[in-house]
């Protein structure tokens, strides 16, 4: 048997080698493409429980590789979270943010604005889709769903907009009210992607590629429980990304990165 002071001994160990890689440079030169999302797992605090936020960044480098950026605890998802956050990944080289990928959260908004003044934002469509379906019935989900995915199968931001008209009235004949409000004042800032090569849309249009890390983290995370503290959790999470990230998952190509650099290089000449 192992004494439990041998094992914080250990941990302690473990969680130098952690936060060096957390805290790494990040050396992939300019990441055009940012996705971001909230984990919450359950902690003790003082003896009462309660959820903490993890706050996780993965981007796609200049030459079309995955990385995973980083990952800090923020108590919530607020802004003050957010801009210590992406301040953070900043000060150790995340540069040439085009657009960032992410739920809809007021504090992130207003964090990639301030700290990311050039960047896009980009809602996640999937994410976008659940908020819909809150307020429409079961019964008629899957036919408002085909509605909505046929939005963002259009050709252009020019004929998703028009499709996306086409829905909100459609809704309305179908006595849904609230869903087709959510569409109305939602759809612009879920079709950012647009601005982008089409090559890329289906990459940048969704938080998938995140939302797969969190699956595996949340697999790891539930054997645990609830963490003795904040930190804990951390770095359980950075344990199962510094991981992934060794494997293929961040050794296969995700994108070919000519598009984009074609598509500034055209904007910079109209410009």
């Amino acid at each position: 048997k192992v004494s439990p002071a041998t094992i914080s001994e250990l941990n302690k160990k473990a969680y130098v080698h952690i936060e060096d890689w957390r805290n790494r440079p990040l050396q992939g030169g300019r990441y055009p493409y940012v996705y971001v999302d909230g984990i919450y797992l359950r902690r003790n605090w003082g003896g009462e429980y309660e959820n903490v936020a993890v706050l996780v960044a993965i981007a796609v480098n200049e030459d079309g590789f995955r990385e995973v950026l980083g990952a800090a605890e923020g108590m919530k998802e607020d802004k003050a979270s957010w801009v210590s956050f992406f301040q953070w990944l900043r000060g150790r080289g995340l540069d040439g943010v085009k657009l960032i990928v992410g739920d809809k959260c007021m504090g992130m908004l207003e964090a990639v604005g301030e700290v990311f003044p050039d960047a896009k934002y980009q809602r996640c469509t999937v994410h976008f889709y659940r908020n819909v379906f809150s307020v429409v019935p079961k019964s008629k989900v899957k036919i408002v769903a085909k509605m909505l995915k046929a939005i963002h199968a259009q050709e252009s931001k020019k004929a998703s907009r028009e499709k996306a008209k086409a829905v909100v009235a459609e809704l309305r004949a179908m006595k849904l009210k609230e869903a087709a409000k959510k569409v109305e004042d939602g759809i612009e800032e879920t079709l950012t992607y647009c601005d982008f090569p089409s090559e890329h849309w289906t990459r940048i249009r969704t938080n998938n590629v995140i939302e797969r890390l969190n699956r595996e983290i949340r697999r790891r995370t539930r054997v645990v429980g609830t963490f003795p503290d904040g930190n804990s959790a951390l770095m359980l999470v950075c344990t199962r990304l510094r991981h992934v990230a060794v494997t293929q998952w961040g050794n296969k190509k995700y994108m070919n990165m000519k598009h984009l650099e074609a598509a500034l290089d055209d904007a910079s000449i109209a410009g």
